[in-house]
């Protein structure tokens, strides 16, 4: 019979093992805008969509792209 009480935790991983150790997910990095799919530099780890598609007016109505549709820019 196996004892319930104790959680099953996963082995920790020795350090140096992860490859994002040291880094912050919120530090800026190079990312593809979803919108028109040129690199940007995005200043969070949530951000992305470029500051030129957020400027432009359609994105500023909130008006949705079309799957499959890009605006031409590559």
């Amino acid at each position: 019979m196996t004892d319930t009480a104790t959680p099953y935790a996963p082995p920790c991983a020795p350090a140096g093992d992860t490859p994002d150790e040291g880094l912050n997910s919120d530090d800026p990095k190079q990312r593809q805008c979803l919108r028109c799919q040129e690199n940007f530099d995005s200043q969070w780890a949530g951000e992305r969509i470029c500051a030129r598609c957020k400027s432009s007016s359609t994105w500023r109505s909130g008006i949705p792209v079309r799957a499959g549709t890009s605006s031409g820019r590559r």
